[in-house]
């Protein structure tokens, strides 16, 4: 009997000892934020993406972005918003002030579009108002890139003009067979492309046609940035823009090779942000 007692004593110890050798998991987080000209995107990464908002940036960067801050850190839980790291990048990125860091948007894209596709050698970006190719190493680092952000030709401001000029919804861009008739666009400037697309619709040129030839313009264009800078295979496509699947083929045809997306292409900016502060926080040992 004493002999049971003992070892029930015993059992009972092991077990305290184990849990109190053991680590308590506390939900961990980081928050990427990345302001554009026309939207902000944001992500709550957890090890993967728990959450995700996009939101128009209109006359504010800095109310919009506190926003969509304020939407990821209701996932958060429990979890003290002290201990969540927020990274920002993107031309607003100054506008948050209570980021913990602020990385440039080549760093951030880069980053994030290892994570998506991590084979990606090349990465074509088309937001808002800029365009940029991205030339990646093996290891997903930055080797070379190049920018036009000084004209909004080819950019999605630019087909959101087209678009009003058109009366067509910029999201049926997308749906346009880009195989058809088309009528070629001489013009990328955003003023000049307005006028010459007046000028078409004045003579009875149909509406397809003209959006076909609007498309092939900017992927002429894409492709030779691309060259410029000497792509690599495989080739990714993020930004708003690439949410157009006849853009992404006629690019694809233009360039000579096969295009790589994601339905999160668009938030590749933020992904890289908050993996860039997850990973900070891994290295400053202040998690659990």
């Amino acid at each position: 009997m004493i002999f049971n007692e003992v070892r029930s004593i015993f059992v009972y110890h092991k077990k305290l000892l184990y849990l109190c050798k053991r680590r308590i998991t506390i939900p961990r987080f980081s928050i990427g934020i990345d302001i554009g000209s026309v939207g902000v995107k944001a992500v709550l990464f957890d090890g993967g993406i728990a959450d995700a908002v996009l939101l128009p940036t209109g006359w504010s960067p800095k109310e919009s972005a506190l926003q969509a801050l304020e939407k990821m850190f209701c996932g958060t839980g429990d979890v003290s918003r002290s201990s969540v790291p927020v990274v920002a990048t993107g031309y607003g990125r100054k506008s948050v002030s209570s980021a913990n860091k602020r990385v440039t948007e080549i760093t951030c894209h880069a980053r994030g579009v290892r994570w998506l596709a991590p084979l990606a050698r090349t990465v074509l970006d088309i937001g808002g108002q800029d365009s940029k190719v991205i030339l990646l190493g093996e290891d997903g680092s930055v080797e070379d890139f190049a920018m036009n952000d000084k004209c909004a030709a080819g950019t999605g401001r630019f087909l959101q003009m087209m678009a009003h000029v058109l009366d067509y919804d910029i999201g049926d861009f997308g749906a346009v067979d880009p195989w058809g008739e088309f009528q070629p666009i001489s013009s990328m400037c955003a003023v000049f492309a307005e006028t010459e697309v007046v000028g078409h619709l004045a003579r009875g040129v149909d509406r397809e046609s003209i959006v076909r030839g609007l498309l092939r313009s900017i992927a002429s264009r894409s492709a030779a940035m691309l060259a410029r800078i000497g792509m690599r295979e495989p080739l990714f496509f993020s930004g708003g823009v690439s949410r157009s699947p006849s853009l992404a083929r006629l690019i694809g045809r233009e360039a000579g090779c096969e295009i790589l997306t994601s339905d999160r292409s668009q938030f590749a900016g933020a992904i890289g942000a908050a993996l860039i502060g997850w990973e900070d926080e891994e290295r400053s040992g202040n998690h659990t």
